[in-house]
């Protein structure tokens, strides 16, 4: 699986979303960027990204993930830091 195919899951299950994803094989560096997070706790944020991939996690063709989920007020902040 590449970086290309995990966007993709990403976007077809929160279209919502802005997604930034690095990595190869099966470990993934996972930004998320939405509304959606607003006033979610940090688990249930990583549900919903979860969501998307748990079938290939589940295969083994996706092995470890680290997401970091921000609204986009969280996300500009801290691209100006």
């Amino acid at each position: 699986m590449d970086t290309a195919t995990v966007k993709g899951l990403l976007q077809s299950h929160m279209p919502d979303c802005e997604f930034h994803v690095q990595g190869e094989g099966s470990h993934y560096d996972i930004a998320a960027i939405g509304d959606v997070f607003e006033g979610l706790r940090p688990v249930k944020k990583q549900q919903l990204v979860y969501a998307a991939l748990s079938d290939h996690i589940a295969d083994g063709s996706i092995h470890a993930v680290n997401i970091r989920t921000y609204t986009p007020d969280q996300w500009q902040a801290q691209a100006q830091a």
